[in-house]
């Protein structure tokens, strides 16, 4: 066992000096805003429903108007969220470091409302709906519809997340196989490590001799180089290692 500042502190000069930064961030990081993980959201009369029966394909055809609903439950939870500390942190870090790539499992929007761009969204975004005739992307659509269509040509609008047994977006995957691919320091930050293919990504990165942390509530504090695990909490431990590295 290696003590927490110690590991902070090597953890930190490989940060300091790092060219390409890779961070990876799953449920964890929101559950520390108040955001319920996905197993956890079945309150009231959501917990008479599997999520993989709301969150899927057949699911959507079986009853859209309910999907509908609780996706709708869904996002006015995320809007009334906050950023946490963590979600600041990786803002802030993406104007010290030479090269910061933003891979979130998140739906819920908040890294961007911390002030991170470009982030990479596996899953797709709660904020988002697309066409289910033509495929195009919207932003905004009729709220108060219980069965919103598409501006364009009519079609049933769905969310615009990844529901079970469907692909994640190819450009956005490529995209982060490339970034592990290429960096130097990789940060997994409050995700479990075991839903793939974004579970591969870490290992991709050590593959290629980057130094990975691994930070979330089911890791011992250890220094194994070039594998860093940290137990904590991201919103304490992220503002840690960003001044540790770069405001000492």
């Amino acid at each position: 066992m290696t003590s927490l500042d110690q590991v902070v502190a090597t953890f930190a000069s490989h940060l300091r000096s790092a060219r390409h930064v890779v961070t990876l961030t799953g449920a964890g990081i929101s559950a520390e805003s108040g955001i319920p993980t996905f197993r956890d959201a079945q309150t009231g009369l959501w917990s008479h429903f599997n999520p993989e029966e709301l969150a899927s394909p057949a699911g959507f055809a079986r009853d859209p108007a309910l999907v509908w609903r609780w996706y709708a439950e869904r996002r006015v939870k995320a809007c009334a969220a906050q950023p946490n500390p963590a979600h600041y942190a990786l803002a802030q870090l993406a104007d010290l470091v030479p090269q910061l790539t933003l891979i979130t499992q998140n739906i819920d929007g908040l890294h961007q409302r911390a002030g991170s761009r470009n982030v990479i969204e596996l899953h797709g975004s709660l904020h988002r709906a697309r066409c289910t005739v033509d495929g195009s992307i919207h932003s905004t659509w009729d709220y108060e519809e219980e069965l919103p269509c598409c501006p364009n040509c009519g079609g049933l609008l769905r969310p615009d997340v990844v529901w079970f047994g469907e692909m994640l977006p190819r450009a956005a995957l490529e995209t982060a196989w490339a970034a592990a691919l290429n960096c130097d320091v990789f940060m997994s930050i409050g995700t479990s490590g075991v839903v793939e293919p974004a579970a591969s990504l870490p290992r991709i990165a050590l593959s290629r001799h980057a130094t990975v942390l691994i930070l979330n509530l089911e890791q011992e504090t250890a220094a194994r180089p070039p594998l860093f695990t940290i137990y904590g909490k991201a919103g304490e431990m992220l503002p840690q290692l960003v001044a540790a590295a770069f405001h000492q």
